[in-house]
């Protein structure tokens, strides 16, 4: 991060004790309570505070991060962690991208969105490719607008018919590289250890912990 003069400035540090998790989303707070438990930080869901889902109004993953932690930390006068976080299929251009929840329609049915996956794929023919990659990016917010970002990736393929119950979301179709296992199918903890969103905590656990 730079300030106003071009230089850089110092990385604010997160202090021990209760921090929003801005999604209404129960698998991603979890994971993500999981995540932070060994740094004595106290995970509330913005659900728990009764608070409102942003427009995710940004074109990339971390300006709809950045947005929606903003708001939580404003609203809550904590600090606030947000996730954006998608699939990224290459024969789709990058479909679905930051418009993966919404391919999920409004009742969150990933079950649909994932057939929406394969049935895009299928529709560009036999010689249509299978890599995607997911994408985190989780946005760090104070309530007096401070803001840290951090993006993370790992790259994978997408296979048909869906395998595993664990994980959420797009999970059940997605086989990080060099694995035969679905992220649906992994124990949670070798998942953790690989996913998109334990490389964004690496990143930030390093920065700000």
């Amino acid at each position: 991060m730079t300030d106003d003069w071009g230089g850089e400035q110092a990385i604010r540090k997160l202090a021990p004790g209760r921090l929003v998790i801005a999604s209404h989303n129960p698998g991603k707070v979890r994971e993500i309570g999981e995540l932070l438990g060994p740094y004595g930080i106290e995970p509330v869901s913005a659900a728990t505070l009764n608070l409102p889902e942003p427009d995710e109004t940004g074109t990339t993953f971390i300006a709809n991060a950045e947005l929606k932690a903003l708001a939580a930390a404003d609203l809550s006068g904590l600090p606030a962690l947000a996730d954006d976080s998608g699939l990224c299929v290459d024969a789709l251009n990058g479909d679905p991208g930051i418009f993966s929840a919404r391919w999920a329609g409004p009742g969150k049915d990933f079950a649909l969105a994932m057939r929406l996956v394969h049935e895009a794929i299928e529709a560009k023919g036999p010689e249509a490719g299978r890599d995607a990659h997911f994408i985190c990016a989780l946005a760090l917010a104070w309530p007096d607008g401070h803001v840290e970002a951090f993006e993370g990736r790992v790259n994978g393929s997408i296979v048909w018919p869906p395998r595993g119950d664990r994980g959420f979301g797009y999970d059940p179709i997605f086989v990080p590289r060099g694995h035969s296992m679905t992220f649906a199918e992994m124990d949670p903890a070798a998942k953790h250890a690989m996913s998109h969103r334990a490389d964004a905590f690496a990143q930030m656990v390093a920065a700000v912990l």
